[in-house]
């Protein structure tokens, strides 16, 4: 065919079909799409549904990253500085005026001050007189009484070091004579608490001696820092130890000396303690100090928590001689009756229930009163601290509070009230806890928390 009459040839389109065609393009097009998305969005589902975790995790791994990048950027923080050689100022606000809870007595005056020769105080008690075994223990209690005597001796703790203190006894002990005759430890050779005759010897010549204790392994020892040079060679430094303490502080370096020492504590190696409660071991050197110490005139204990951290001739004249005084010690700070007192021992679990209860039973017969002050006085103490001239009024309050404590409960927080109530002593001063955070420092030592057993409540002084 010629190409002239190809090139005339002509199609002819309709505009339905060429309106079709177009219709049809775009519905195949969007209908493609919609497939795509579906297609897209199930994938999606899919990998979500199997990389959650990692999707979960990779917020954190970022936060982490971020603070670790500050922590980076950050100053060390500074370590703590360690407050034992420092003394600080404690004080308390008097009248909207900060003043120092106890004002001592500057190192010139301490250097010349003089002891007062006897006590201003004119105490009912003269003489005190100590019961021991050799007052025929055997003919001054009949035999029927032996069997009570020996039961009760068990429900109370009494023995050999302590002697076996009927309720009879118990009731004379609290009258206040001109002599007095008392229970108070070192009953019987045979009752424990021995010391070395070198120790002895040494202990005799303390006229002030500052004195602790731990057994049981107990709380580290601090050294005493604060006092004037003055004052070192007028008081001796006392620490009382058992021999399982010793094994113990050897055993962290704490050695003792060829002289007895540790620093400036002379240390005392007790062998033989009476009692298998170790807190109520405590108690002896913390109560019957006279009886250990028998030519000293002023003591000052510390419960071995604590450092002291003030001259002792400034304290006895701070808290003694100024004021008057023949005992010293400090407030409780948290409560002021004695019944409450009860109350927060058994929640602390620091005495069973019916220790308390036998306890304040007892006070409540004898006429206890439901007080917050005694004479005058906050009706409970905290006696972490104790200050006093050693004479037969103190010496008798002592003891009458040493037998409290081994007739009922340890805790001797409960017993000070009822001791202060039937012994009026002249010259007892109780102080702020204000001031005895002066004196010693809470150096935030922990101790092991331990069952509550009758053998071991509390493994160091209470």
């Amino acid at each position: 065919m010629p190409a002239s009459t190809i090139r005339s040839i002509s199609i002819t389109v309709s505009d339905d079909d060429v309106a079709g065609a177009a219709a049809a393009v775009p519905r195949r097009s969007r209908a493609g799409r919609r497939k795509a998305a579906r297609g897209l969005g199930q994938r999606a589902v899919r990998l979500v549904a199997r990389w959650w975790p990692v999707l979960l995790l990779l917020p954190a791994v970022a936060l982490l990253l971020f603070e670790a990048s500050r922590l980076r950027a950050s100053p060390a923080p500074t370590p703590p500085v360690s407050n034992l050689g420092r003394l600080d100022p404690t004080t308390r606000l008097i009248h909207g005026v900060r003043e120092p809870c106890l004002k001592l007595l500057g190192p010139k005056s301490l250097a010349n001050l003089v002891f007062p020769e006897v006590t201003r105080l004119d105490s009912v008690v003269k003489k005190i007189i100590y019961k021991s075994d050799d007052d025929d223990y055997d003919t001054y209690h009949s035999e029927a009484n032996s069997s009570y005597l020996l039961q009760h001796a068990e429900a109370t703790r009494f023995n050999l070091f302590t002697g076996f203190q009927t309720l009879l006894e118990r009731e004379d002990s609290f009258k206040v004579n001109g002599t007095v005759n008392v229970h108070c430890g070192f009953y019987s050779d045979n009752g424990g608490f021995k010391i070395s005759d070198e120790d002895k010897s040494y202990m005799r010549a303390c006229k002030v001696v500052v004195s602790t204790c731990a057994f049981g392994g107990g709380d580290d020892l601090y050294q005493p820092i604060g006092m004037a040079n003055s004052s070192i060679e007028r008081v001796c430094y006392v620490a009382f130890w058992d021999e399982v303490t010793l094994a113990t502080q050897e055993a962290e370096g704490k050695v003792i000396g060829d002289n007895g020492m540790i620093g400036r504590w002379r240390i005392i190696v007790v062998k033989g303690l009476p009692f298998v409660d170790q807190r109520l071991n405590g108690k002896i050197p913390k109560m019957l100090t006279h009886r250990l110490f028998p030519e000293a005139r002023y003591s000052i204990w510390v419960d071995s928590k604590y450092q002291f951290r003030r001259d002792p001739i400034g304290v006895l004249e701070g808290l003694l001689w100024r004021t008057n005084s023949t005992f010293a010690i400090s407030e409780h700070g948290a409560r002021s009756n004695i019944y409450d007192e009860g109350k927060a021992i058994v929640q602390k679990h620091k005495a069973t229930p019916e220790e308390v209860e036998v306890q304040l039973t007892q006070y409540r017969q004898d006429g206890m009163p439901d007080e917050k002050r005694l004479h005058g006085l906050k009706a409970l103490a905290e006696a972490s601290v104790i200050v006093r001239e050693l004479n037969p009024g103190t010496n008798h309050f002592m003891c009458a509070w040493f037998n409290e404590v081994v007739r009922f409960t340890s805790r001797d927080q409960l017993s000070f009230p009822y001791v202060l109530w039937r012994l009026n002593m002249p010259g007892m001063s109780m102080f702020p806890v204000c001031t005895r955070r002066d004196l010693v420092n809470a150096l935030g030592h922990t101790r092991k928390v331990k069952p509550l057993t009758q053998s071991n409540s509390d493994s160091s002084t209470a």
